[in-house]
């Protein structure tokens, strides 16, 4: 592989993943731009570029096996190895969700990108992430997934978002998987909450800025190599389960 630190961010065409694709950008690296819609991934990208950010555009489903596959592909191609994942791409699938009216179908959506996505994607990248010195995979989650935050007497977490809050705490559970059955080898796995941010996943209602949510991933993607594995954290640090 290249000197130059190659990450692959999934949902990068705005929000908290365009924040994410510039600030590993920033540092030099180069990084590939995940996104399904080719007008808004192409834009993305040129608005990297202009920053001067080494930025190409990878076509990607993440529910999709054979867009997943081919991106395998052109990142091998175009940057010849990965040393960083970031799953970032995902849905809500619309509100409200209660648990006594959601659709199931709706629970199903929300799982294959946020879940079945990430899994699909992973295991995509692991041949090319094997190969790095320094390999690192950052899961997207939120806070709202943490079981021992939903069930402390006091706390808040807001409205129950059925089918996107257990996504998410089944991502958790992934995380720690992938952590366990990786634990003989270089990568380190860990999902990481960027907080209640502005973004159109949940209509701009956040308060903090798509850059600020982006930090918890850009520390995550860049830790040393006796850094934590399959662990859940924030801008404050651990996040409980």
């Amino acid at each position: 592989m290249s000197a130059q630190t190659i990450a692959l961010v999934t949902g990068a065409n705005k929000g908290i993943g365009y924040e994410i694709a510039a600030g590993l950008g920033a540092r030099g690296w180069r990084i590939g731009v995940g996104a399904r819609d080719q007008q808004r991934r192409d834009t993305a990208v040129e608005k990297l570029r202009a920053a001067g950010t080494d930025a190409f555009g990878v076509p990607l489903d993440v529910a999709d096996d054979a867009s997943v596959a081919a991106a395998a592909e052109l990142i091998a191609d175009r940057a010849g190895g990965l040393d960083v994942l970031v799953n970032n791409a995902a849905i809500t699938g619309g509100m409200p969700q209660t648990p006594t009216t959601v659709d199931p179908d709706t629970v199903r959506a929300v799982v294959e990108t946020n879940v079945i996505g990430v899994i699909r994607v992973t295991n995509a990248m692991l041949p090319l992430l094997r190969g790095s010195a320094s390999p690192r995979i950052v899961n997207m989650s939120s806070s709202v997934g943490s079981l021992g935050l939903q069930t402390t007497p006091g706390v808040d977490m807001g409205q129950v978002p059925a089918a996107y809050l257990a996504s998410k705490t089944f991502l958790n559970a992934v995380t720690v998987q992938y952590a366990k059955e990786l634990s003989d080898t270089d990568i380190l796995i860990n999902s990481g909450c960027p907080g209640y941010t502005a973004t159109d996943l949940n209509g701009f209602q956040g308060v903090r800025t798509p850059q600020q949510g982006a930090a918890i991933a850009i520390h995550l993607a860049t830790l040393p190599d006796d850094g934590p594995t399959g662990g859940f954290f924030d801008d404050g640090g651990t996040v409980p389960w």
